[in-house]
């Protein structure tokens, strides 16, 4: 974090200082109920209601709260939830393992193929694609994994299931789909075990697109965190999408809101990950009415579920 882009934005906005403070750990001593509040206050530019909650966002802060499920941090843990699709859906559904590790260290690199991808299973956003072999930088990916193994996802935005994640290392096998280059990304949207719509993440190395579907596969004209659509892309709806909602659904019976990520290589159906808690729940919705769309989709526990 540049000091000179975030004293920018603390100008334009004296709340990113929470940000700030956060980014280096210095809010830890907070609860996490006035934690939440402030960095939702911070974000989103307008005050948490948890009393009566009808934003999407709203929702999902209530939930970090109120919805604590210690089975959840086997769900989350992107090792230990291997174990859970097994058992549900069969090992068919699991991009290969190649490796876990507690430490960056363990890494026998001359032992893996010249292809692979690295994780942490107790974070987000922590992966390393190894392309090729002979041009890989080992020790900056020790580095990277030795940082995001210090420190505990939990803190970032009080997001329960990750406070007892074990930190680990987990290398799987590298894929791409049919562009070539990169694999595209299915997240589906559930609400009370029923799939709405489907995010498809793509262009990563150019930028990071996403189209919007509905379970109709019909483009959906809303934005999230500025992850724009590409105007010149559009998807043929996947042979496999049945498929895809099937386990989703079954995924999300029990639970007021989960996301669950696919990927798709030549005919096969992949299970990513799972998340209970897009983007931390602090979403930017364009146009900003999608907020109290998706929230009247979200019925919380003790409203009924």
């Amino acid at each position: 974090m540049g000091v000179l882009s975030g004293t920018k934005k603390v100008i334009r906005n004296p709340f990113y200082i929470v940000t700030i403070l956060n980014h280096f750990h210095l809010l830890n001593w907070m609860p996490d109920k006035a934690f939440i509040k402030l960095r939702y206050r911070a974000f989103m530019g307008q005050r948490l209601n948890l009393e009566s909650t009808k934003l999407f966002t709203e929702k999902l802060q209530w939930l970090k709260l109120y919805n604590r499920n210690p089975d959840h941090t086997g769900l989350v843990d992107k090792y230990e939830v291997r174990a859970y699709i097994t058992e549900q859906f069969g090992a068919k559904y699991l991009i290969p393992l190649l490796g876990v590790w507690d430490s960056p260290g363990d890494i026998d690199f001359s032992a893996l193929p010249d292809q692979f991808v690295l994780k942490c299973t107790h974070d987000s956003g922590t992966y390393i694609i190894c392309r090729d072999k002979k041009t890989f930088d080992i020790a900056a990916a020790r580095m990277r994994l030795k940082k995001s193994l210090r420190h505990n996802y939990y803190w970032h935005s009080r997001e329960y299931p990750y406070k007892k994640v074990k930190p680990r290392i987990i290398c799987e096998e590298f894929m791409v789909d049919e562009s070539g280059t990169e694999l595209k990304d299915y997240k589906v949207f559930c609400f009370n075990g029923r799939p709405t719509y489907i995010l498809v993440d793509f262009n990563r190395l150019k930028g990071h697109n996403r189209n919007i579907y509905d379970t109709d596969w019909q483009y959906v004209p809303f934005v999230m965190n500025r992850y724009y659509p590409d105007p010149l892309t559009a998807f043929d709806k996947p042979a496999c999408f049945d498929e895809m909602l099937d386990i989703a659904g079954r995924v999300s019976k029990e639970h007021a809101f989960i996301r669950v990520d696919f990927f798709i290589v030549g005919s096969k159906l992949y299970i990513g990950e799972l998340t209970f808690f897009h983007g931390t729940g602090l979403i930017r919705f364009e146009p900003p009415e999608y907020n109290a769309m998706l929230g009247d989709m979200l019925i919380l526990p003790e409203q009924g579920l």
